[in-house]
């Protein structure tokens, strides 16, 4: 709509306008945060930084990243507790065998979220995480608590407080325009987001499910799901 037409509508008009193009708009306010910081030393940054220059060829000196995209996950875990647990240690466990030729720098993400809806920051959101193939040299995650043992059992706390968060993301920084479901990582490959070097490198995601999805984006729908 040209900008000559919107005057002559009035607050009240263009409050139903931006209310039928953003519903989520309507309420702009950050969310409540909790700080609970995973370790990030010494170990944790060199890591990082040695993962940054072999997977994306990037040669930096420090781990800040400009958010271009957020990544929802579930921890597949019953806890917040037993989340943080496994994020905390700067070196990924031996469990991990699954992808530990790739890197020893542990797993993480920016957010993790509680099944009632609590949102705990666990590391600065321009800081990179692993937690996405490919993306994570511009990827802010957000782990939502439970899909343990594969169940579909994100709850609608959980679903508000992602959309309030991903809102407020959004916003803060506007470099972000795409918001995905881990499960739909691949959708990058071949575009100028996606950075990874190695070809063989690739793991099989489903997290957080379709579903949960489908009604995260039906409340932040102006962020786009494929480059």
């Amino acid at each position: 709509m040209p900008r000559s037409l919107l005057y002559p509508l009035g607050a009240a008009a263009l409050l139903i306008l931006a209310a039928a193009l953003f519903p989520l708009y309507l309420s702009p306010k950050t969310p409540d945060i909790v700080e609970r910081p995973i370790r990030f030393g010494p170990e944790r940054k060199s890591l990082t930084l040695a993962y940054m220059k072999e997977h994306y060829g990037i040669d930096a000196n420090d781990t800040t990243i400009t958010p271009r995209i957020v990544v929802v996950h579930h921890t597949a875990t019953k806890t917040a507790d037993e989340a943080f647990r496994a994020f905390d240690p700067e070196r990924l466990p031996a469990s991990r065998g699954d992808i530990a030729g790739a890197s020893a720098l542990n797993v993480s993400a920016h957010f993790l979220v509680d099944r009632d809806g609590t949102i705990y920051r666990l590391m600065p959101e321009t800081t990179m995480a692993r937690h996405v193939i490919g993306l994570n040299w511009c990827a802010i995650g957000i782990e939502n608590v439970g899909g343990a043992e594969g169940a579909d059992d994100l709850t609608k706390a959980q679903l508000k407080a992602d959309a309030e968060l991903v809102f407020y993301l959004a916003t803060k920084y506007p470099t972000i325009k795409y918001l995905i479901g881990h499960y739909e990582y691949r959708k990058f490959e071949n575009s100028p987001l996606w950075k990874e070097k190695n070809p063989a490198y690739r793991t099989e995601k489903h997290d957080p499910s379709e579903r949960f999805m489908k009604d995260l984006r039906r409340l932040v729908h102006n962020l786009r799901a494929e480059p």
